[in-house]
């Protein structure tokens, strides 16, 4: 490894500014070995996943030959590699199953379909609707699932992805915190600053392309022995990239860019392209109508079936909260909602009664620097709250706020009135959706997040919104309540 090159240790998603050995930064085999093994494992998964639907068809169905469904097999296969499910994780830092929810319920759908038809149109067989029914939603789940298990069992058997981080300053810094935030990308950093020139530790006052010739570059990605290159560099041209790019190839490694012009492009950009041409594209418009409509109807459908599932145990932590300590089960309280009007919040109390009175005691509201505050170790909280806290389920009496219209099941997280009082005219955007149960901030960091990266992440959520992007969120939450990261 290159002199100047420090290893951090991230892990399993998590990262840490403690340097670790050489030998373990070197282990194991590097990337193509890796890729291909996920890949098969991917494939593996699909065909687990398609026989196991086609078995509980022929079991539901009865007298379908399961032979004839088995003859579509690479009818399947063929169709998740066109829809890139195999290979949608090469050039990512990380790829969520979640995030290719659309593309899975497509190929499923698809290739359900030919199936379908398929049988139907041979002499003497029949298919049942609920037969039909059966194999389309055993094969849609199993995807998830069995997706989500080869991509755990990946992580598992290879060495964590050895990504160097090319640069310095706040970008740099931003990588390394995002990633210590954000779950699951399977990385070991290490860093490395083109600025730190001088014999006395001073930066030289070169920039990247001034500092590193395209000799340079090829020589540290080939001695650092990485699979992934993360340039980060304030001051990057068109010619330094060129070179960065040549490099990673002669290299045969990954390449992630992080504009520096992060703050200008800001977060409602699409990058088109006119025949080579690059087009970055703004979202300058408002939420259509019918999304809006059709948000409004899974809040209603969800929220009422999240309500009658839930009452026996929400009984059951009420009861726990009367016994724990003295004061009512519920917590009721004024919050801004859409466009800031208030609404009466609902949810299990988790503090003692008389939390609102002792706030003077835990935070100094006139010395807050941002509009937000919360507590690592709140003396207030009981200890059924602290688990309440953990698992989420003290959250559990919004549904009724969102089966009413006060909030949504996705969405920015609702604040107190004081607070939005605080908000200066470049932080009321949040206002402009119902406030959600869940939300971006819930799925990127909950409480370790600043109030300016919430912002971001919120802002994001807000100017590129999309039903799909709900349903994304909806489906990680479980992942972040079960790791309860930021819950106090």
């Amino acid at each position: 490894m290159p002199r100047d090159v420090q290893p951090v240790q991230t892990g399993q998603g998590r990262a840490s500014s403690a340097p670790v050995k050489e030998e373990r930064w070197a282990r194991g085999r590097r990337g193509p070995h890796n890729d291909a093994l996920r890949r098969r494992l991917l494939f593996l998964a699909d065909l687990l996943g398609v026989l196991t639907a086609v078995g509980v068809m022929t079991l539901v169905e009865g007298t379908t030959d399961p032979l004839w469904a088995l003859l579509t097999l690479p009818g399947w296969m063929v169709l998740a590699k066109i829809e890139g499910l195999y290979d949608a994780d090469h050039p990512k830092i990380w790829h969520r199953t979640t995030d290719e929810a659309a593309a899975i319920f497509h190929w499923v759908t698809l290739s359900a379909a030919g199936t379908l038809f398929f049988i139907r149109a041979l002499p003497e067989e029949t298919l049942t609707v609920e037969a039909a029914g059966a194999m389309y939603f055993t094969a849609l789940i199993s995807a998830f699932c069995l997706r989500a298990a080869a991509r755990a069992l990946w992580r598992g058997l290879v060495s964590p992805e050895r990504a160097l981080v090319i640069g310095s300053g706040q970008l740099a810094d931003q990588v390394r915190r995002k990633l210590a935030l954000e779950p699951g990308h399977h990385l070991v950093l290490g860093e490395f600053s083109p600025l730190a020139g001088s014999s006395n530790g001073q930066p030289s006052g070169e920039t990247l392309a001034e500092s590193l010739s395209k000799a340079d570059l090829e020589y540290l990605v080939a001695g650092a022995e990485v699979d992934r290159v993360i340039l980060a560099v304030p001051e990057l041209d068109e010619a330094t990239l060129a070179r960065v790019v040549s490099a990673c190839r002669a290299a045969g490694v990954k390449l992630s860019v992080l504009p520096p012009m992060r703050a200008m492009l800001g977060t409602a950009v699409q990058l088109s392209h006119i025949a080579e041409m690059p087009v970055i594209e703004y979202g300058t418009w408002n939420t259509t109508w019918s999304t809006l409509v059709l948000k409004r109807g899974m809040d209603i459908v969800l929220s009422a079936v999240g309500l009658v599932l839930t009452l026996p145990l929400m009984v059951i932590i009420a009861a726990a909260i009367r016994i724990d300590s003295r004061g009512p089960a519920l917590f009721k309280q004024l919050r801004a909602g859409r466009h800031g009007v208030p609404f009466r919040f609902l949810k299990f109390r988790t503090m003692c009664h008389d939390a609102e009175e002792r706030i003077s005691e835990v935070v100094a509201v006139e010395e807050m620097k941002d509009p937000m505050y919360k507590l690592r170790r709140d003396p207030r909280v009981t200890r059924v709250g602290r688990f309440l806290r953990r698992t989420s389920l003290d959250e559990l009496p919004q549904l009724v706020n969102v089966l009413r219209g006060d909030m949504s099941l996705v969405g920015p997280r609702p604040e107190e009135l004081w607070l939005v009082e605080r908000y200066d005219e470049t932080q009321r955007f949040r206002l402009q959706m119902r406030p959600g149960i869940t939300g971006p901030m819930q799925v990127h960091g909950r409480g370790e997040l600043t109030f300016q990266e919430r912002l971001a992440v919120e802002r994001e959520y807000v100017e590129n919104y999309s039903l799909k992007k709900d349903l994304r969120i909806l489906l990680r939450t479980a992942g972040a309540i079960f790791r309860a990261d930021g819950a106090y």
